[in-house]
């Protein structure tokens, strides 16, 4: 059984939409956390985060936490659900790059936005206009940043730009991608669970 350590609002939100895309039985356990953004909330110490923070997984014996390491176990947990490329396959290289991208790059030039450094820092502004050029060009001809298929790495980068869509610049190929990924049916179960508590999933 896989349980869900989750907070409504929160990091763990996508990974509610990773397991029904990926459509096995699941368990969301509600649990508090310090919400740094408003200064509201305390850790929950029922929740085996070791920093108290969600998202945090149960699959068995294995405890698996932070957005990244989660996506990447669960692609290659079930991969039935294609949201990875195998090990073997050419796309792998590139599908981990964009995982690591997200982390390093899309992350950072979000909050620096947000935190309004841009303008203090000409290295945060390049690269937060890097992040925005590499997303443009990989989406101008194809629906997702892996071509046509959906991935774990769309499912990140979607919710962030969904969290925070207003730390970048226009963009109608930008808000496209964000409308295409949240209209996915398993996005929209995830919205509608993610206060829930409980067993969720296919049961």
């Amino acid at each position: 059984m896989i349980t869900l350590y989750h907070a409504p609002q929160s990091r763990s939100s996508r990974i509610v939409w990773l397991l029904e895309e990926i459509g096995v039985p699941y368990t969301i356990r509600p649990v508090s956390i310090f919400r740094p953004m408003t200064g509201e909330g305390v850790s929950d110490a029922a929740n085996p985060h070791p920093d108290g923070r969600v998202p945090a997984l149960v699959h068995g014996d294995a405890l698996v936490t932070e957005s990244v390491a989660i996506v990447l176990y669960l692609a290659d947990a079930f991969p039935q659900a294609k949201l990875a490329p195998a090990i073997t396959d050419s796309q792998r290289g590139a599908y981990l790059t964009w995982l690591a991208w997200y982390a390093s790059e899309l992350e950072p030039a979000l909050f620096a936005s947000l935190r309004n450094e841009l303008t203090a820092s000409p290295q945060k502004l390049r690269d937060h206009e890097a992040v925005v050029c590499r997303l443009e060009k990989a989406l101008a001809d194809a629906p997702y940043v892996m071509g046509d298929s959906f991935t774990g790495a769309d499912l990140l980068i979607a919710s962030a730009l969904g969290f925070g869509r207003q730390a970048f610049p226009a963009s109608a190929v930008l808000d496209a991608y964000v409308d295409r990924c949240k209209a996915r049916p398993a996005a929209t179960r995830g919205v509608a669970l993610d206060g829930a508590s409980g067993p969720q999933g296919l049961a």
